[in-house]
């Protein structure tokens, strides 16, 4: 759609919701009548439109945004109508209990966009401020796109007492607010002027050799170590432009982007799916085991070949995929995990993937069961789990905060998260690019330094392209 005619529309449904919202006050609702919280929502269907553009000219945060891998569905947001907020430090498990206790209070078709961090045992550091250790935002103004049709939605979250004229009144002023224009006025992305690294490459060996021993010891099986690299710019750098300028829009990978506040963001294009689940029906997959084409100078044709016959990556994958079929194991009644290994092919690089599909027992069809299950896969964490996630916590020289953790959406009914891997933090004139590698017995330090460089490929482009 012509921009010309893309602002001519978003004005009118701007205005549509305007007038609902308008009709709405004075009238009775149905927080008068209750006891509990109630939603009350205002839609418009409208045309497709570009989602990151759109949000790109917004000034209301927070803002945020999700794309699924198959980019069927996408979800772009700006303001807060409702949030669920846990900040206390404890075990993840206990946060994930805590969230589905929420979501018991919300509206079944209310869609609640965040994420975790990835181990709710470690401190979170001043660099993840704004970014607690679980929180989901209901957005205020949203443009949804699911099952092939775009809308517009207003919502207010109304709790028992508050004053519904003056929650709608807030409504309009915002959405007075919002903005129909189409052409993005942000700035440019300043100049790199440092790179920094943590660990550097020669701790990062020497912890690469500490887990190598580990392995020798026996007992463990893999560890995923993370590295991250600082990149200091010139100015301030505006977070929207990692959402705008992703070099490779073909990739299938998910788009995950929160912003809680101006210019302090995490982004994320990860081609790992956690999983998605509707009802009762869960869907979710082994992706582990890597091949660099730069590296190898292979095409798609010649990674897959040397991925599948790999004797050390097939060896990560059969990890990944034999400890996500055993944890599934308490929880469903049935579980389908292909036999056959595929291959994801990205721009850059190539993984070994299995997709697995299950039905949830009916006493465990709740978020908080499949998070507590799958949540850190081998891919992010380790085999086992539990020893892995302590050697990472007592090796690793950074904070993970969300890096790695899961992040997408949720309803009561349904939700679909993916593992934030492939990521970035963007703190005013700092970012922040997270990337690891998979270590089993045989690995090379030297090699698995490389793969963490080109896992960071992506969001690096971003900043050294003209825009």
């Amino acid at each position: 759609m012509p921009a010309d005619d893309s602002t001519l529309m978003m004005e009118k449904a701007l205005h549509l919701l305007k007038e609902s919202v308008k009709a709405a006050i004075g009238q009775p609702g149905k927080a008068a009548e209750s006891d509990r919280p109630v939603l009350e929502s205002f839609c418009v269907p409208i045309d497709v439109v570009d989602g990151p553009t759109w949000l790109s000219r917004q000034d209301l945060f927070p803002r945020l945004f999700w794309m699924n891998r198959e980019k069927s569905e996408w979800i772009a947001g700006i303001g807060e109508a409702d949030r669920i907020e846990i900040a206390e430090v404890g075990p993840n498990d206990q946060s994930f209990i805590l969230l589905e206790k929420a979501m018991q209070e919300k509206n079944s078709h209310a869609h609640y966009v965040g994420g975790f961090c990835f181990n709710n045992l470690q401190k979170q550091n001043e660099l993840w401020t704004g970014f607690s250790p679980t929180l989901f935002i209901l957005p205020l103004i949203s443009i949804e796109c699911r099952n092939g049709q775009t809308s517009i939605t207003c919502s207010v979250w109304l709790k028992p007492g508050q004053n519904r004229t003056e929650a709608l009144e807030k409504l309009l002023d915002a959405l007075a607010s919002a903005t129909s224009g189409s052409n993005p006025a942000v700035e440019d992305i300043p100049e790199v002027t440092k790179v920094s690294y943590s660990p550097d490459r020669e701790h990062w060996i020497s912890n690469c050799e500490q887990v190598l021993s580990k392995f020798e010891e026996g007992g463990m099986d893999k560890v995923m170590l993370a590295r991250q690299t600082e990149l200091e710019f010139s100015g301030a750098v505006p977070a929207i432009r990692f959402l705008l300028n992703y070099p490779f829009p073909e990739n299938p990978t998910y788009r995950f982007y929160f912003e809680p506040v101006e210019g302090h963001a995490f982004v994320s294009f990860t081609p790992e799916r956690l999983y998605r689940r509707d009802g009762e029906m869960l869907l979710t997959e082994a992706l582990a085991g890597t091949v660099t084409k730069e590296t190898v100078n292979a095409d798609d044709h010649a990674a897959s070949e040397l991925l599948l016959n790999s004797e050390k990556d097939v060896r990560e994958h059969r990890f990944v995929k034999d400890t996500i079929y055993s944890e599934l194991q308490p929880v469903c009644s049935d579980i389908d995990m292909d036999e056959k290994v595929d291959v994801l092919q990205l721009n850059r690089l190539a993984h070994l993937y299995t997709r697995c599909i299950a039905k949830l027992r009916p006493e465990f069809c709740n978020d908080s069961t499949v998070l507590r299950q799958l949540h850190p896969t081998p891919a992010v964490g380790g085999v086992p789990r539990e020893a892995s996630m302590e050697l990472i916590l007592s090796i690793e020289p950074f904070c993970r905060g969300w890096y790695a953790a899961p992040v997408g959406w949720l309803s009561r009914e349904a939700a679909e998260f993916a593992v934030g891997i492939r990521s970035a933090l963007i703190n005013e004139d700092r970012v922040y690019l997270y990337s690891g590698a998979g270590l089993v017995k045989g690995s090379d330090p030297h090699s698995e330094w490389e793969e963490v460089e080109q896992k960071i490929g992506d969001i690096l482009a971003i900043t050294q392209q003209p825009t």
